[in-house]
């Protein structure tokens, strides 16, 4: 395909602009490193969990779908050289999706000088220097303003000990407005780490047969949104002695006491996606997907407002992307891998009567104002009020990032090996954790870049084919959760028994 190739249909998503003012091309570090990219080329997007950078209006526009926090992994397929294929090229409306044969940096950070973006080039800057790593890990930062990316390199270089920090990145500059600008980012770079703009299940619709089809992997919901609860499920079903047939998971977040704050970036996403949940119901009702099967007896779902006897405590259904994404990641396991689907729901733990009182407020005026037009730019623009305090536009300071942390647990039940599933009740039981720093801005950034090196190091362990994923699907065969469990998200069995 000619260096102005598009994947077929996907003209009408972006119109050619002229080329960026300034570009970056910064030099290769090596002929070895160049070497070894040319065995394989990938690149990725990630939309953490909570906050990230302002973007354009093009960004908001993507917003509005609801998805929750996202990440997604481009790879190309080796299949294509052995096939002497020519390097695929795309333009989508969420971006960019090229491979090139010759690609300097094994990282790149998309929308580093974003809120959430400082955090995840802090935590790619400590993987390259992690003591385990047998080779060197060439990387760079990519957004609209050159000066905004090299503060944000020298704060880490302060905040690491690091003070050659910012000699040893490079700085692509580029636009999301401007197609030209990401191909010239997407040549440089064998993974992005996107921290501008959400993937949600659009995209598995409109382009996963395109993406399959060139050898491409797109991987989303790569952060806190939702790799603990994707992973943390099939880690469940991997410990389970027996069937698992269906799941409970309970989010607790941990603040210390100066309490917790969340940057309004996520309190936008919700508010986009609670918006538009019309047109996101159209699109699952026109997948006509067939149901998956269940196993067991139907999981029944809780009140609203539901006492965890387990927990001591009070919850509400966790209005994040976990469900649809688990759903979707056993959907593929069972349509592919032919492995019992599991039944699914996740709530988050909210404490005592106090609590569920003020969170019922916040809720009430949030699903009321969330219906108009005036509403949406109200809650936009008072996020602290609205939110009881919860949201800000500040963010939260390091003192409170630095005393929280989160604790996912998961009750399970299923059947032991040999016992049928068709008239007999579950009779296994089994409980799991996954415990980790804060989950916004410490969390998301090591499962992001701990995905990525996955990608990069795992390939044989990924699907065979390229396509729309979810981390689940993605990494259900690698050594993600290995990775994550040293870097401080641990996965755990606390109790597994017979009833």
């Amino acid at each position: 395909m000619g260096r102005g190739g598009r994947l077929p249909g996907l003209e009408a998503d972006w119109q050619p602009e002229p080329p960026p003012k300034e570009a970056s091309r910064p030099r290769p570090p090596g002929q070895a490193a160049a070497l070894r990219l040319r065995r394989q080329t990938a690149w990725a997007w990630a939309r953490p969990w909570r906050g990230g950078a302002r973007g354009v209006k093009g960004a908001r526009r993507w917003r509005r779908r609801r998805g929750g926090c996202c990440a997604g992994y481009w790879g190309r397929c080796r299949r294509r050289r052995r096939r002497g294929l020519s390097a695929p090229r795309a333009w989508a409306r969420s971006g960019l999706v090229m491979a090139t044969e010759q690609r300097p940096f094994h990282l790149v950070v998309f929308g580093a000088s974003g809120f959430t973006g400082q955090f995840v080039t802090e935590e790619v800057a400590r993987e390259q220097v992690d003591p385990e790593r047998s080779s060197r890990l060439p990387w760079a930062v990519a957004g609209r303003s050159r000066e905004k990316l090299q503060r944000v390199l020298e704060k880490a270089a302060l905040k690491l000990g690091r003070p050659t920090l910012s000699s040893e990145v490079g700085i692509i500059i580029c636009d999301i407005a401007n197609p030209a600008s990401l191909d010239e980012m997407a040549k440089q770079a064998t993974v992005v780490l996107n921290c501008v703009g959400p993937f949600l299940e659009l995209m598995q619709l409109k382009y996963h047969e395109k993406a399959a089809d060139k050898g491409v992997y797109i991987i989303g919901s790569s952060g806190f949104d939702s790799i603990p609860a994707d992973l943390g499920v099939i880690y469940t079903r991997n410990k389970t002695n027996g069937t698992l047939t269906a799941v409970e998971s309970f989010l607790t977040i941990h603040s210390g006491p100066e309490g917790l704050s969340i940057h309004d970036g996520t309190w936008k996403s919700a508010i986009y996606g609670f918006g538009d949940q019309s047109n996101l119901r159209k699109l699952r009702n026109a997948s006509n997907l067939k149901p998956v099967p269940l196993i067991g007896p139907k999981l029944k779902r809780r009140w609203p407002i539901s006492y965890c006897r387990e927990l001591k405590g009070y919850s509400i259904p966790f209005m994040g992307s976990d469900v649809s994404v688990v759903k979707r990641t056993q959907r593929y396991l069972y349509e592919n891998l032919e492995e019992s689907p599991v039944q699914y729901a996740a709530y988050v733990t909210v404490g005592g009567i106090t609590s569920v009182i003020k969170l019922m407020f916040a809720g009430l005026f949030f699903l009321f104002f969330v219906r108009f037009g005036i509403g949406r730019q109200l809650l936009i623009k008072f996020p602290w009020f609205f939110s009881f305090g919860y949201f800000s536009k500040q963010g939260p300071t390091q003192k409170q990032i630095d005393a929280a942390s989160f604790t996912l647990t998961f009750f399970g039940q299923g059947y032991s090996q040999g016992l049928g599933t068709d008239k007999n009740k579950p009779n296994i039981k089994i409980c799991t954790q996954v415990k980790g720093p804060e989950a916004g801005y410490v969390a998301t950034p090591i499962a992001m870049v701990q995905a990525a090196m996955t990608l990069l190091n795992d390939a044989s362990d990924l699907p065979k084919a390229g396509g729309v994923f979810t981390p689940g699907a993605a990494f259900s065969k690698t050594k993600l959760i290995d990775r994550l469990n040293k870097h401080g998200i641990e996965f755990s069995v606390i109790s597994s028994s017979e009833v």
